[in-house]
């Protein structure tokens, strides 16, 4: 029990690293709270900051949900991956080093998959990367994938895995409300950095 409770600390305050809070104040001097949509994730960094930044920023916070779900492994533990995983995901959205304003649990949830799962990782980033060349919306993207990996779990025939990504595709899409509500007034900005080709 004693190892499981550390191994869950360490998962959550490993998602509690503001990766683009870091970035942003070590090379760009900018503390993105204060722009766009004052979110600490990739999306706000790529309006903010640029793909470079953006990009950083959203490994990075898949790393931490990797490195979190993976744990267990280091400690020899019998915790389950995905549990750890989690743990990681609610430091991201709540992070301690960061007021507990964090991001919005995409790429971190993604980290978990891809230490669990990296099969399923790579065809729901696949899943991603389509939408949003489809859509131009990072967040309608981000809801689409989240519905999609759940169904994809659904077939698996893994409980923990299906109960874990219906929890986590519930994060993503709870914290995505105040888009979804810009995006049916059609007040959602729209990505300008992957444009189709005419």
């Amino acid at each position: 029990m004693a190892v499981t409770g550390l191994i869950l600390l360490l998962a959550y305050l490993l998602g509690s690293i503001p990766s683009g809070l870091i970035i942003g104040k070590l090379f760009y001097n900018t503390d993105i709270r204060e722009h766009g949509s004052g979110n600490l994730g990739g999306t706000n960094t790529f309006r903010t900051l640029g793909v470079k930044a953006g990009i950083a920023v959203t490994l990075a916070d898949i790393l931490k949900g990797t490195l979190a779900a993976s744990l267990p492994l280091f400690f020899g533990s019998g915790t389950h991956m995905l549990l750890a995983g989690v743990f990681a995901v609610i430091g991201h959205m709540y992070p301690i080093f960061a007021g507990f304003r964090g991001g919005k649990a995409v790429a971190t949830s993604g980290g978990i998959l891809l230490a669990y799962a990296p099969l399923m990782f790579v065809l729901m980033l696949a899943f991603f990367l389509i939408s949003l060349y489809t859509t131009k919306y990072v967040s309608l993207s981000s809801i689409l994938t989240a519905i999609a990996t759940l169904t994809y779990a659904l077939f698996t025939r893994d409980p923990a895995l299906i109960a874990v990504v219906a929890v986590l595709a519930t994060f993503v899409v709870y914290r995505h409300r105040a888009n979804i509500k810009r995006i049916r007034d059609k007040t959602e900005p729209k990505i300008k950095w992957m444009s189709q080709k005419k």
